[in-house]
């Protein structure tokens, strides 16, 4: 946003601000690019005076479900509610367990338990900390209802492999794509390859509203129908409930903004995947570094870009002397949080819990520059050589 304009566009992130250096996200350089833009449509929607299940909404639900290259998008209030009626509209519930990955923000776990369901555990693979198929085969049972494979991190899981398993024992597979806007596998994007898909547009997202927001994406008619009634209180007319629904319902001002930048996200993918490839260049080989892995066939949108370093917590206060900020994101995974550790107590997922220990995330947003690139990738060998 242009100096001197409006400062409602102020967003925070997961971790405190920095006033000089290279700052982990910088959602004011992002939007710089788009004020004028973002507060035309705030004004657009305040003029109209609708403010909720409007026009606004129902073009971004159609652009959003084109842009993944499927054929319904539902917009609701958060990622977590995404993937709670998600699961609810294509009827998991009680008596239902759900394979949720060990590494995963708690949301993806928190969904499957506010359906009523149980989330069952699956460690990950080293290489791309997402789902490790192989122990998803092994982990299902008799009670076994659905799969959810998270992009963690913008990097698409291995849904050919899961789809499969899915496929044999007639299971639903619901992504939990909330870091993945735009991730491909092949030609297809995160969003049209299960049955239905689950985003989150909290605002350091690579497409972030001003708040909160979500949405669901399907191919599904059946499951985009029942969504639609669940976030609204079961109803399909006014006061005619038909079930019982939700207060989940993305606004029309959410809406109205994440149209405009909409069509921006893949030039924003792009310049996160030029940033990623200069971390890659200037750090792979360093023998105390473990750098992200992207599997063949597969194009990341670089959500996070996430270093593996065996004193991590030395590395991150020594980036920080030198001005860069980093952060950690989920140094505590959700089997090891008290709704879920008595039934998966520590060491019961050895590879997540090894990689949650060496994590770190570096700079990642759509306005870093070049040479702010590399004076990260300059830091972190000085720090860790």
């Amino acid at each position: 946003m242009p100096t001197g304009a409006s400062t409602a566009f102020r967003a925070s992130t997961d971790g405190p601000r920095m006033t000089a250096g290279i700052p982990f996200f910088d959602l004011n350089a992002v939007h710089a690019e788009i004020g004028a833009e973002l507060e035309a449509a705030t004004a657009r929607v305040v003029a109209s005076g609708r403010y909720l299940l409007g026009p606004e909404l129902e073009r971004f639900e159609g652009e959003f479900a084109a842009y993944c290259g499927s054929e319904h998008c539902v917009g609701v209030a958060s990622g977590l509610s995404a993937i709670e009626l998600a699961l609810r509209a294509a009827g998991i519930g009680p008596g239902d367990e759900v394979i949720v990955p060990a590494y995963t923000f708690v949301a993806t776990w928190l969904a499957v338990s506010r359906v009523g369901a149980v989330p069952v555990a699956v460690d990950v693979e080293e290489a791309t900390y997402n789902l490790d198929p192989e122990a998803v085969a092994d982990a299902v049972g008799p009670r076994t209802a659905a799969i959810v494979p998270v992009h963690l991190r913008g990097q698409v899981a291995d849904v050919e492999a899961i789809g499969a398993i899915a496929r044999e024992h007639d299971l639903l597979v619901v992504e939990d794509a909330a870091q993945a806007h735009g991730a491909r596998l092949g030609d297809r994007r995160a969003g049209s390859l299960g049955d239905a898909a689950a985003f989150s547009f909290y605002p350091s997202k690579n497409l972030g509203a001003l708040g909160d927001g979500g949405a669901i994406v399907t191919g599904d008619a059946e499951i985009a129908a029942r969504a639609r009634l669940l976030r609204n209180y079961g109803m399909r007319n006014r006061y005619e409930i038909e079930e019982a629904g939700v207060n989940s319902r993305l606004g029309e001002i959410q809406a109205a903004l994440l149209r405009v930048k909409l069509p921006r996200l893949d030039s924003w993918n792009e310049r996160r995947a030029r940033a990623a490839e200069t971390y890659v260049e200037r750090l792979a080989g360093h023998p105390s570094l473990a750098i992200p892995a992207t599997p063949p066939g597969t194009t990341p949108v670089w959500h996070l870009f996430v270093l593996g370093h065996p004193d991590r917590d030395a590395c991150a206060a020594a980036l920080a002397e030198r001005g860069i900020e980093t952060l950690v994101h989920y140094p505590v995974l959700p089997h090891r949080t008290p709704p879920y550790r008595d039934e998966w107590p520590a060491g019961s997922m050895p590879v997540a819990e090894r990689l949650a220990d060496a994590a770190i995330s570096l700079p990642m947003h759509p306005a870093l520059t070049p040479a702010e690139c590399e004076a990260v990738a300059d830091a972190v060998l000085a720090t860790v050589s």
